[in-house]
């Protein structure tokens, strides 16, 4: 096992694999105390975003199979899986899909967690072939009641902000009072307008388990590579030096 829970074990750097990265539980991250926060970049869709986000330090990266702009396909993903280090965690990010349809992307791009991002009832998590990732809007109190549900059948939460017909994406920030209260009580992710300016904010507020962006390491729509740094540094600098 390697030393950073994160690494998924050797998958495809020279070689091939036949299915998902074998998946390695992130309860431990789940008892209190100080730590730094898992950063997760998502909407990935070139190899060269993937390999900055990797060298930056980024825990998970985020492929997105849902309709979206940043949807990618599964040649596309599969190609830029097989171009990362060992060292690299995947995420495919789906939105009321049937599992069995999860499960192909799954097998086909070597993932190793899947985030369920729509209505999914709880229990379409026990069927996927990898840990599950659920992400919640922050509509209201109602949000305790879904993470509650959900809560032994996924390994983490996305706090995503709340808007009408929207799964995510939306660049706009969340319920950070809410977001805190939840994230207290359950390892989570925040989401929702987060950037390289506001994250150590975000971090100091709120203090979820992680942080989730896309479009605040973007640039008219694509990926940069100094986005992708300085929010990765702000993230866990700032978390670092409370620590100190």
């Amino acid at each position: 096992m390697r030393p950073n829970p994160l690494s998924p074990f050797p998958t495809r750097e020279g070689g091939t694999t036949s299915g998902a990265q074998a998946p390695y539980s992130l309860s431990p991250l789940r008892a209190g105390g100080a730590r730094v926060p898992l950063v997760k970049i998502c909407g990935l869709r070139d190899v060269e975003s993937a390999r900055a986000a990797v060298e930056a330090g980024a825990d998970l990266l985020g492929f997105v199979f849902a309709p979206s702009r940043r949807r990618i396909s599964i040649e596309e993903a599969r190609a830029i899986v097989r171009a990362l280090p060992p060292s690299a965690t995947t995420v495919g990010v789906f939105v009321n899909e049937p599992p069995d349809a999860i499960a192909q992307v799954v097998a086909e791009c070597g993932l190793a967690y899947v985030q369920l991002s729509g209505d999914e009832p709880p229990e379409i998590a026990a069927r996927l072939p990898v840990p599950a990732i659920k992400s919640i809007r922050l509509k209201g109190p109602e949000a305790a009641r879904e993470l509650e549900a959900y809560a032994s059948l996924v390994e983490l939460f996305v706090l995503d902000s709340y808007r009408p017909g929207a799964y995510g994406g939306t660049g706009e920030v969340g319920d950070w009072v809410l977001a805190a209260t939840l994230a207290a009580e359950y390892p989570c992710l925040l989401a929702g307008g987060l950037t390289p300016e506001n994250v150590g904010l975000a971090v100091e507020r709120v203090r979820p388990h992680g942080v989730d962006v896309s479009g605040g390491v973007e640039v008219d729509g694509v990926k940069q590579a100094e986005r992708i740094y300085e929010f990765i540094r702000a993230a866990k600098r700032d978390s670092k030096e409370r620590q100190a």
